[in-house]
């Protein structure tokens, strides 16, 4: 990273760069491997897979010197997996044979949706490690209630115009609960923000549409022509659509990293550009597209590398007054259940 693009220094100690130290060629051979035993073992090698493809980006991610690490056990994983799955067959089951059951185990998910949520963030943070030290998830039910349940329903009935402030109350939940050790997270955001990010996001979308046209036209295609039409606008549809969605992440995320610290321990940054980080997603899409998925690997390392370089964290003088509270007993089915069911929620 240039001089002139290092985070603003606000602690007291010189900001220290996140490091990525992953290879697209060397996560090819963990992807590959991890997808041939996944498809034949009907899915059951996928618990491996994950804990493998997590643990590689975890160890090769550091501050200072010191690298992340990835707690959980591809048994842990496959427990929470097999019962999830099994969960969401028995869901599926009734809704199509019994309606009435289904409509109350429907209900059932609604009301379960915020226990799930803070389960999966408790499990994940509960298997990540940095210095020997864990980190963690306090969030009640009560809270997550109110943020993932009530506030959709009050958007919905002011006809979305509590968007914004919603969406700054949801990140703001879920940092204000994270834990390293026994020191908590802090971030106190900003409702303008969030609004500035989805009219950014907006007015860049009034854009896509004549650049697909566009795309079309300059490529030879036509609408009379279906397939061509179809095959020129699908790849251009899902690159607007993650260019979009980066445009939006960045801005939160800037945001998000800027306004957040661990008490006592450590204040982070983040410079990502939005134009560069909307180039990169699209253009990974579209690589992907054009590959038939093997550029995943190479995709997934390239914006690992992008997000890294754009962070940074002050380190405290009483950092090393942290305390791991943690024990290493900890259940996969909220975060598996989360994912199963299409719950699961993340910082951006």
């Amino acid at each position: 990273m240039d001089s002139t693009n290092q985070p603003t220094q606000v602690g007291q100690d010189t900001p220290k760069l996140i490091s990525f130290t992953g290879n697209a060629k060397d996560f090819f051979g963990i992807w590959i491997v991890n997808l041939l035993l996944s498809i034949a073992t009907l899915g059951i090698y996928s618990a491996w897979a994950t804990v493998r493809t997590k643990q590689y980006f975890y160890g090769n991610t550091s501050i200072d010197g010191h690298r992340f690490e990835y707690l959980a056990t591809p048994m842990q994983i496959l427990k929470g997996r097999v019962v999830a799955a099994l969960l969401l067959v028995a869901y599926l089951f009734c809704a199509n044979y019994f309606p009435v059951i289904g409509l109350i185990m429907a209900l059932a998910l609604t009301i379960a949706a915020p226990w799930l949520i803070n389960q999966s963030f408790k499990f994940n943070m509960r298997m990540t490690r940095l210095r020997n030290i864990r980190f963690n998830f306090q969030g009640s039910y009560g809270q997550a209630f109110k943020v993932f349940v009530l506030l959709p329903i009050l958007c919905l009935l002011t006809l979305y115009l509590l968007t914004p402030w919603a969406l700054k109350k949801i990140d703001e939940y879920l940092c204000n609960n994270m834990q390293f050790g026994d020191k908590p997270f802090s971030a106190k955001l900003s409702t303008s923000t969030y609004l500035s990010a989805i009219l950014i996001t907006f007015l860049s979308s009034l854009a896509s549409i004549p650049l697909i046209i566009a795309i079309i036209f300059t490529a030879g295609g036509s609408f009379e022509n279906s397939a061509n039409a179809l095959f020129i606008v699908v790849p251009a549809y899902f690159a607007c659509i993650y260019l979009l969605k980066a445009i939006y992440q960045a801005i939160i995320r800037n945001h998000i990293f800027n306004s957040t610290t661990i008490n006592d321990v450590a204040e982070l940054h983040s410079d990502l550009s939005p134009a560069r980080y909307a180039y990169v997603e699209a253009t990974n899409i579209l690589a992907i597209g054009a590959t038939l998925g093997l550029a995943y690997p190479w995709a997934k390392i390239r914006k690992t590398h992008v997000l890294a370089k754009a962070s940074a964290i002050s380190l405290l003088p009483t950092a090393d007054s942290v305390l791991d509270t943690m024990d290493s007993s900890e259940s996969s089915l909220g975060d598996e259940a989360a994912t199963l069911f299409d719950v699961d929620v993340s910082l951006t």
